[in-house]
């Protein structure tokens, strides 16, 4: 059973920082491409950072600069640094697996809410 489980969401100033993070668990971690998500209400969810088994990277333009995407293979688990965080950048963000095998398939946590006060 595939469970992606976000965590590190809250309340948060603007400006200020928060680090979300993400355990994987029933999915081959290391060879997945990983990714982080986001959704305001009212919007599509888009995409925020996305980190390949290559250690290739791509952001969205909205956060280059500010966020960085990792992950820790050994503990199967991904992360979001978010620095100078904007009040623009609040949504529920969510988690990612892009699992290879015969097709590519997708698989999502459960999210978790970033707020960002003025």
């Amino acid at each position: 059973q595939v469970q992606l489980v976000e965590s590190g969401g809250g309340l948060v100033q603007a400006g200020g920082s928060l680090r979300l993070s993400c355990a994987a668990s029933g999915i081959r971690f290391s060879s997945s491409t990983m990714g982080w998500y986001r959704q305001a209400p009212g919007k599509q969810r888009e995409l925020v950072a996305r980190l390949a088994t290559s250690g290739y990277t791509n952001y969205a333009d909205s956060v280059k600069g500010r966020f960085t995407i990792s992950r820790d293979n050994a503990k199967s688990k991904l992360y979001l640094e978010m620095n100078s965080l904007k009040t623009e950048d609040a949504a529920v963000y969510y988690c990612k697996a892009e699992v290879w095998g015969d097709a590519v398939r997708d698989y999502w946590g459960q999210g978790t809410q970033v707020t960002v006060s003025t």
